[in-house]
């Protein structure tokens, strides 16, 4: 009977298909461990684990695929196996189920070479921006001949399963036998949707086994259902006295003042009535590492510009990033929050109207502008900023249905570009943009703030030719050295304007490149560059204290004396109430270190705590300090419930 039933049967293709779909998830595994074998330190112990925890989350998606199959071959009456309907349905369904998972495995490979993780939540958000990311992959990679390839190797597979065609369509297969099957295969499924849980292969210490660990289709779906998640359901809570309580204290200056009201952080800052109208540029420079830079310790040459600027400004020796995405670093430099779970605010529902820096700035009577290489509807920026009263100058072609800002929208018109890839605008055409915007703002005498986002250090890491001695798209560093490059130009030509001298300079990155690493949270994948340039007044400085992206606005308002009131996280880095600590995460997890000491929050578990060694960039296992894991959880919570309980509202 059981031979009847999974090898002479009608379900035979089912059975080949499951059985193939394992044998080349299990290859493609081995290979992620031979690519990360060296930088992951793996053990023998975490291939073994690696491999088994593989085979599970396998199985569970070779049980999805066939589940609509083993459906139609209940259903499908005797008389009608092997007509011509079945002939050709089946194989049109079989071809597609190779084409899907082949394609998969192939999409799943460039997105680890990208990201050295399988698919989640920014797999997920790709899926919606199509066009971004398959015009991004035809110009990194040789996208007509990965389609032919993928459909001939999905028609190759068809080719070599030929003799299971053939019994699938010559089997008698009796009813009680085709229903036990289907039976066992949605009987598997439901057991897979309700008891085997993606974090399942999370529980390593070691990031790379986890990531391996798991099967691309199930991640991706896992992060498709976990795409906002409830930091009430899923995280360590104390009480809502105790998390604000808590948040105020840390908080706390002799220049600080709280507004009265529970459930609240808002303060007001008094930093000396300063009264400089100084206009402010901050270019957040895409995936820039600190670790680029000859300041930091690079030896390639690849910043010249930014070196000697570092040299000429007030410059955060020990700036980290929030997060690992472009909207995570718009979200801490825009609102000076610690990341909550997962999606950043920027891609949020009820995000308007928020206490922005850039509200902050039109209370003084700025004019607050976004810039954005490429089609600001990706990632929901323009949304983010034009509802928020930005003032948006970007590639797109056109408003895009739903739409609801209202602001003054500028789309950069195809004379004003010299080159562009699939993810906007050069930096120098962009940047080209800003000075030209600056121009018309002086002409008005009205202070202007600008958070210009840059595009060029983005895969395919194609820029204009002949600006640097890097070909272009030949790899990262290139782009890393045209971007310094463009900065550069955008200066020369600045400092050429009668409004230069009234016009601070911010460069800083929104997040690291590459931001992998051997733990969930990788410390040193979040450094990143920050520099203050031309302060009026300033000698140049450096602060070495431990800090965050989040703290910029409050340290620059510091610097120019400005009073404020808001309701952010940030804090002055030079006061002596500053404690240095910073807050990052994942999608899911959420770090808090405080000098050495990282608690990590996870959903559905107890605060981790490490000893991190900013040398080595080593964490080892610590007793939780029960002091910081409170700090940890009072700062993720408040900020949690602020957004969504409209506490951010201006």
């Amino acid at each position: 009977m059981i031979r009847s039933i999974f090898i002479k049967s009608r379900y035979s293709l089912l059975h080949y298909f499951m059985l193939s779909f394992l044998v080349v998830s299990s290859f493609f595994r081995i290979i992620l461990i031979a690519m990360s074998f060296s930088k992951g330190g793996l053990k023998t112990i975490d291939i073994f684990t690696a491999l088994a925890k593989g085979v599970v989350f396998d199985l569970g998606v070779s049980i999805y695929f066939c589940l609509f199959y083993a459906v139609y071959l209940l259903c499908l009456p005797q008389k009608w196996n092997g007509s011509a309907f079945d002939r050709t349905f089946t194989r049109i369904l079989l071809f597609l189920m190779v084409l899907i998972s082949v394609f998969s495995f192939f999409a799943e490979f460039t997105f680890w070479l990208e990201f050295e993780s399988r698919f989640n939540f920014i797999a997920v958000d790709y899926l919606i921006y199509t066009y971004e990311v398959l015009h991004n992959i035809n110009e990194s990679y040789p996208l007509p001949l990965l389609i032919a390839g993928v459909v001939l190797i999905s028609l190759l597979w068809n080719y070599l399963m030929r003799a299971a065609f053939r019994i699938s369509f010559r089997s008698v297969t009796p009813v009680l036998h085709r229903f036990l099957f289907t039976l066992l295969i949605v009987l598997m499924a439901i057991f897979y949707g309700q008891k085997v849980d993606n974090s399942w292969a999370e529980r390593s210490s070691n990031r790379y086994v986890s990531e391996i660990s798991k099967a691309g289709i199930y991640s991706f779906i896992a992060a498709f259902r976990s795409n906002e998640l409830n930091y009430d359901q899923f995280y360590p809570m104390t009480s809502e006295m105790v998390a604000f309580n808590t948040t105020r204290k840390e908080l706390s200056s002799p220049l600080a003042r709280f507004m009265p009201g529970e459930g609240s952080i808002r303060r007001i800052v008094s930093n000396g009535n300063g009264q400089s109208r100084s206009n402010v540029i901050m270019v957040v420079m895409e995936s820039f590492s600190a670790d680029y830079m000859g300041t930091f310790g690079n030896a390639q040459g690849l910043t010249p510009t930014l070196d000697t600027l570092a040299k000429q400004s007030v410059l955060f020796k020990r700036m980290y990033a929030t997060g690992t995405r472009t909207v995570r670093g718009m979200e801490a430099l825009s609102l000076a929050l610690p990341p909550t779970p997962g999606n950043s605010i920027v891609r949020r529902e009820n995000n308007a109207n928020l206490t922005t820096i850039g509200s902050i700035f039109s209370k003084r009577g700025y004019s607050t502008s976004f810039f954005y290489g490429g089609d600001g509807y990706f990632d929901n920026m323009n949304q983010f900023f034009g509802n928020n009263g930005y003032e948006i100058t970007d590639r797109g072609r056109k408003l895009t249905v739903g739409d609801t800002y209202k602001v003054k929208r500028t789309i950069l018109k195809d004379d004003q570009v010299a080159f562009e890839n699939a993810w906007g605008i050069s930096d120098g055409d962009l940047l080209s943009a800003v000075i030209r915007d600056a121009d018309k703002r002086f002409q008005t005498k009205k202070p202007f703030y600008d958070f210009v986002m840059t595009t060029s250090n983005h895969r395919p890491f194609t820029y204009p030719g002949g600006k640097i001695d890097i070909a272009p798209g030949t790899g990262r560093e290139g782009a890393v050295k045209y971007t310094d490059f463009a900065i550069g130009e955008f200066l020369e030509k600045a400092r050429k304007k009668p409004w230069f001298d009234n016009t601070i300079f911010i460069f800083i990155a929104d997040h690291c490149a590459e931001s992998a690493g051997k733990n969930e949270i990788d410390i040193s994948r979040y450094h990143i560059p920050a520099m203050i340039y031309n302060l009026k007044g300033q000698v140049p400085l450096t602060i070495s204290a431990l800090c965050s992206q989040i703290d910029l606005y409050p340290t620059l308002f510091g610097l120019l004396k400005w009073d404020f009131q808001g309701n952010n996280y940030g804090m002055d880095v030079r006061s002596v109430a500053y404690r240095p600590r910073i807050m990052l995460g994942t999608y899911q997890k959420l770090g808090y270190l405080r000098n050495d000491t990282l608690v990590v929050l996870s959903p559905r578990k107890a605060p981790q705590s490490y000893r991190y060694d900013f040398t080595t960039n080593v964490q080892t296992p610590v007793k939780t300090p029960k002091k910081i894991s409170l700090e940890a959880i009072s700062l993720y919570q408040s900020a949690y419930h602020l957004f969504k309980n409209g506490g951010l509202k201006q």
